[in-house]
């Protein structure tokens, strides 16, 4: 059982793969950059419910932030990068400098803000290189991750205008169906 993001780091670098994912997006030096969402909650998940064998990810999210090209065809180009150093990963690389508008937010500030500004709390993570170490960027913690609960983040929360979305994707993920231990609020 994983207990603290000290856990949590140990956990992704004893992970071969993940490590391997890490690097070949480290390699495209991408200006604030992480791998988010599903890529850490997953692993962490995977590792308190005692699996032994890795969640297949939907995509492995890519997240950076560079407000002198917004071109959703440069983060193509990443991805079809990514694609010839990894071919069997599910990449999707993303600018969080335009995010804001597919998204119907105010301007991020940073890929951090970004994440902040994501639905779920749990899901409100990356990991990325500082220097050679690792470093997760968990805005809300980790506790509610570590703890296998989905909690609204405040931007998503019940008066909040986004807290139908939140509701419509914890319905649509049906993360318990994976994970029998994850707790949802509402």
């Amino acid at each position: 059982m994983l207990k603290t993001e000290e856990d949590i780091l140990k956990a992704i670098k004893q992970d071969k793969w993940m490590m391997e994912v890490l690097s070949a997006a480290a390699m495209l030096h991408l200006p604030d950059f992480c791998i988010s969402a599903g890529f850490v909650r997953s692993k962490v998940w995977d590792v308190q419910h005692g699996y032994m064998r890795r969640t297949p990810l939907s995509d492995v999210d890519v997240v950076y932030f560079d407000a002198s090209d917004t071109d959703e065809v440069t983060e193509k180009q990443y991805e079809n990068k990514l694609l010839q150093m990894l071919p069997d990963v599910p990449w999707s690389v993303k600018n969080q400098a335009r995010m804001h508008k597919v998204n119907r937010m105010p301007a991020f500030r940073d890929t951090e803000h970004a994440i902040e500004c994501y639905p779920e709390t749990a899901t409100s993570i990356g990991v990325t290189f500082e220097g050679e170490k690792l470093r997760l960027l968990a805005p809300y913690g980790v506790d509610d991750l570590l703890a296998c609960r989905i909690a609204p983040t405040p931007l998503y929360v019940k008066a909040a205008s986004y807290h139908p979305i939140y509701l419509k994707r914890i319905k649509q993920k049906n993360w318990q169906r994976l994970w029998p231990h994850v707790r949802m609020e509402e």
